[in-house]
């Protein structure tokens, strides 16, 4: 069962529409309606690519990390999102602390609505 804050694997799509590469992301929110889909963001190992006013790193030597199933450090892309139907999503690998979920919730919503400038 999918639920929010779960780590799933997904073929996450390029933007340049070239299929994706299999790879974690974070469970958001289920959207609204009859349709079982989701709003998921990208997980990347490639932490110099956080974007540190929006994005959250999750380190080896943070208290949730082992239940997060990551191999590694690793970036949430909270900007790199996308919906996607739940019989696509491969399974989970772990699942963030509430804590966590919350405050990339209140990142989203404050750059989406403008309250929070983000550099470039």
């Amino acid at each position: 069962m999918i639920a929010e804050g779960q780590i799933i694997l997904f073929k996450f799509p390029q933007t340049d529409q070239q299929q994706g590469k299999l790879r974690p992301a974070l469970i958001l929110r289920k959207l609204p309606g009859r349709h079982r889909d989701w709003l998921i963001c990208m997980i990347s190992s490639q932490v110099h690519q956080e974007i540190p006013e929006l994005d959250e790193t999750v380190t080896t030597d943070n208290s949730d990390f082992v239940q997060t199933g990551l191999k590694s450090d690793s970036v949430i892309r909270v900007s790199r999102l996308a919906v996607v139907e739940e019989r696509i999503l491969l399974g989970s690998i772990g699942q963030i602390s509430s804590d966590r979920l919350a405050a990339i919730k209140q990142k989203i919503a404050k750059w989406v609505t403008g309250k929070q400038t983000i550099k470039a």
